[in-house]
């Protein structure tokens, strides 16, 4: 919403959103941890 509010396009929020959870998501793989909701 951040990212809208700026006068981002859609596709470049969302492509960010995507990247955020990503980096989240290899980071959880590499420490073996489980989702943990306060992530985002």
């Amino acid at each position: 919403m951040r990212l809208l509010a700026a006068g981002n396009a859609k596709k470049v929020a969302l492509v960010a959103c995507m990247r955020k959870l990503l980096t989240i998501m290899n980071a959880m793989l590499r420490k073996n941890e489980e989702w943990n909701e306060s992530y985002l």
